[in-house]
């Protein structure tokens, strides 16, 4: 399972409108810094393929200017 976090910046003034696209994506859990244009977002897929469908989103955010992974880490399923 793929666990990711991100440093996550706006584009100038695009902040909340940020906040609320990448906040609709349930793979996401979104946290604002209160006083820099700055997020961090900590993502969690269950395989691969989720984390491409989901980078192909974060990508399409119209006011994500830059996504800059801190830290990740696959946990292996066990059966």
């Amino acid at each position: 399972m793929p666990i990711k976090s991100y440093l996550v910046h706006p584009y100038t003034g695009k902040k909340k409108e940020l906040i609320t696209a990448i906040s609709s994506i349930t793979e996401c859990e979104i946290f604002p810094a209160e006083n820099k244009d700055l997020l961090v977002l900590v993502t969690e897929t269950e395989d691969e393929i989720q984390e491409t469908i989901l980078k192909e989103k974060l990508d399409a955010i119209a006011s994500l200017k830059l996504l800059a992974m801190v830290s990740g880490f696959n946990t292996p399923i066990k059966n």
